[in-house]
């Protein structure tokens, strides 16, 4: 049983109401299965985040919830920004197939019960990491060797400090869920950003200080790929070119996306967030809105093929940048997902950045049906 709803009002209290309505009446889960409940509210409701999943509780009988508050969210077919809203899914597991992670330290413990020796597969784990936080990126590179798992997900971001729910709603900064091989799930991603020249080695380069590449100043490098317009203002390239870094071992030419974060002119330095070292390859990439809808496409075709007209519910992590922000009009991501994919219960989150494969994206969109 997957059923989700979504509902908007200035009042939490009245958002909530209208979401437990259109959710309906629930009958109990059947015998050995449990239900689980996902929640995504917006920031104009994250003060309000532990009433709502009070209330929710109450009105439902769902104990164990899972989600966060984020800058958008997505619930079926529409998406929501600047509003009060929240988007719900409950959904029954096996009993047994799930276990919430309230912590880095309970990812640990849930990473260290698991059988040492399981060959039916990796886990799925749904993590909500606090963009806050400085050492994000070494959270998430720990429980993915702490679980072994699959791990996909998204940065939050929040005034509200305890703005993510994991059993509680804590502002313990990594929290999620992780469900066992026996979970059916089919998972994706899709890029928001297209090359705009050729892949380049890195010659010379200090942490995250490009100095050269290909043996030429790495703003040179730059200037030629951006064109004669852009190069003679880089300031107009700002938020619109960024670097791109391929995946080791990737067969389908994946790349993680890192913004530019500073150039010198006088030494010819390109500075980008994220540690290089000599040797290293990268290309830069603009956001380019026909390319992403293209690759989404593609994405989708391929996503549909493999869940093979099983999917029973979805669950969408996408870059805060994408959304109307990309494709103009609101709801035309969620409206190509349903086309595709078909009119599953959908909830999701627009984050500060996309977690896919336990790596940390950019500019993405990770789509995860449940089949």
């Amino acid at each position: 049983m997957f059923r989700s709803a979504h509902a908007q009002s200035n009042d939490w209290k009245s958002a909530t109401d209208e979401c437990l309505a259109a959710l309906g009446a629930l009958s109990a889960p059947d015998a050995g299965t449990t239900r689980l409940g996902m929640i995504y509210i917006t920031e104009a409701l994250a003060p309000r985040m532990g009433v709502i999943v009070e209330a929710l509780r109450d009105a439902t009988g769902v104990t164990d919830w899972v989600g966060a508050s984020g800058l958008g969210i997505a619930g079926d077919e529409a998406d929501f920004f600047d509003e009060s809203a929240l988007a719900i899914m409950v959904a029954d597991f096996p009993t047994g197939s799930y276990q919430i992670l309230a912590s880095a330290e309970a990812v640990g413990r849930a990473g260290a019960a698991r059988p040492k020796n399981d060959f039916s597969g990796p886990p799925l784990v749904v993590l909500h990491a606090d963009a806050a936080r400085s050492d994000v990126v070494e959270l998430i590179d720990k429980a993915s060797a702490e679980t072994q798992g699959f791990l996909i997900g998204g940065l939050t971001m929040s005034e509200t400090a305890r703005h993510q729910v994991a059993g509680i709603v804590t502002d313990s900064g990594l929290t999620g869920v992780m469900f066992e091989p026996e979970v059916g799930v089919v998972t994706s991603l899709s890029q928001g950003c297209g090359p705009i020249g050729e892949m380049h080695t890195i010659t010379r380069a200090v942490n995250n200080y490009i100095f050269e590449l290909d043996g030429k100043p790495a703003l040179e490098v730059l200037k030629h790929d951006v064109g004669d317009v852009l190069a003679r203002d880089l300031r107009r390239a700002a938020g619109f070119i960024h670097a791109a870094l391929p995946v080791t071992g990737s067969d389908t030419g994946d790349y993680v996306v890192r913004n530019l974060i500073g150039i010198d002119d006088s030494e010819g330095i390109v500075a980008i967030a994220e540690t290089v070292e000599v040797g290293d390859r990268v290309m830069f990439v603009s956001r380019d809105s026909n390319a992403a809808a293209k690759d989404f496409q593609s994405m989708l075709e391929k996503l549909a093929a493999r869940a093979a007209g099983k999917a029973k519910g979805a669950l969408f992590i996408s870059c805060i940048a994408r959304g109307p922000n990309m494709f103009g009009g609101r709801g035309t991501e969620l409206k190509m997902i349903r086309d595709a994919i078909g009119a599953v219960p959908l909830v999701g989150i627009y984050a500060n950045g996309e977690i896919s494969n336990s790596r940390l994206y950019g500019y993405t969109g990770v789509l995860t049906l449940f089949v």
